[in-house]
């Protein structure tokens, strides 16, 4: 069954006749959704068996971002909240405590996602902010230096790992020490690559067995300075070469305002470069159609390692009590939840 190197979103809580017929045509190798696309468990769970039914494909990837605090498209009444990323070492001030209890959570959001279709999670975020930078990273970050944002970031994956999730470290190469937000503007990093490799890189060379990563829309001047990462070449080279990255490469959601070009353009300029799929999020079906005009079939390299992202799936999740878990995850966390929330990170953020 030969797919698309694409992921799309939908625009609503069930598929459209037209939604069905477009993806059962382009065959995209994945789905996202969205906090439009969720209601109620019963009602995400039959929008996810849609989306598997449309491209014939019981396990077909279908990703979200789960994060908590700003990113979270699953919450409450129907699944508890979760904080954000810097709220862990906040709540222990102890490392080792701060990756028992993020690896906790995100066992118990694999056990949320799981229930309801969902087997990718656009978490860890591996961004490493840096002083002055733009706050669309923010508290989403784990912490302020990289070998404790990786650290912490590992122990997210291994929770969701756990749980029959996999995870997606983003934003590759780095999105901590951007001046602005990729969802409205190009961000343009002017360090050298001896800070860049000392600070930035680490977290994703530190995690470069991880099954999936997804680009930042960012230009690393020093890599190269005309195109951002999930359009350049050299940054992609980088990212498998220097960084040790085996795994499936995504993009960032093609309709953010960083990039420029059609989307057809920008499907073309990502996958020439070496990303192996291209994500496009909103939901859009006039632009999907477009994506689909610069992308071809999964193939080659790009279709190995997406056989292998998959089979990094187990099929029988770690033994587990949800009760137990948000119990001791709701006292560790010591009434910090509700002051750990924020603004709410736009849909196009993943």
């Amino acid at each position: 069954m030969t797919r698309s190197a694409a992921i799309y979103g939908c625009s609503g809580l069930r598929l459209t006749a037209e939604e069905k017929a477009f993806f059962s045509d382009v065959r995209p190798w994945g789905f996202i959704v969205f906090r439009r696309n969720v209601d109620d468990p019963d009602q995400l769970r039959a929008l996810t068996d849609e989306l598997r039914e449309a491209v014939d494909d019981p396990d077909a990837p279908v990703l979200i971002d789960q994060e908590g605090g700003r990113v979270q498209r699953m919450g409450p009444p129907h699944w508890p909240k979760y904080p954000p990323g810097d709220a862990y070492l906040k709540a222990t001030n102890d490392p080792l405590a701060a990756r028992e209890l993020v690896r906790l959570g995100a066992r118990l959001m694999a056990h949320d996602l799981r229930g309801v279709g969902v087997n990718v999670d656009c978490l860890p975020v591996l961004d490493v902010p840096v002083p002055g930078a733009h706050d669309i990273i923010g508290d989403r970050a784990y912490a302020r230096d990289p070998a404790m944002v990786a650290q912490l970031g590992r122990a997210a994956a291994e929770g969701l790992l756990a749980g029959g999730v996999l995870p997606v470290i983003k934003h590759m190469p780095g999105h901590g020490r951007a001046f602005a937000d990729s969802h409205h503007d190009l961000p343009v990093v002017h360090a050298d690559l001896a800070h860049l490799d000392a600070w930035d890189f680490a977290p994703f060379r530190a995690l470069s067995d991880m099954p999936l990563a997804m680009t930042a829309h960012v230009v690393f001047a020093a890599v190269d300075p005309k195109r951002p990462a999930t359009t350049s070449r050299k940054a992609v080279r980088l990212m498998r070469e220097d960084l040790g990255f085996g795994g499936l490469i995504l993009t960032d959601d093609l309709s953010m305002k960083a990039l420029s070009g059609s989307l057809t353009d920008r499907a073309e300029a990502a996958l020439e470069a070496g990303c192996d799929i291209v994500l496009h999020c909103n939901g859009d079906l006039a632009e999907m159609r477009e994506v689909a005009e610069g992308v071809g079939k999964l193939k080659g390299r790009s279709a190995r390692r997406a056989e292998a992202a998959l089979a990094r799936l187990v099929r029988e999740p770690e033994p587990f009590d949800p009760l137990e878990a948000r119990a001791r995850f709701d006292a560790l966390m010591s009434g910090r939840l509700d002051a750990a929330r924020g603004p709410d990170v736009g849909e196009a953020q993943a």
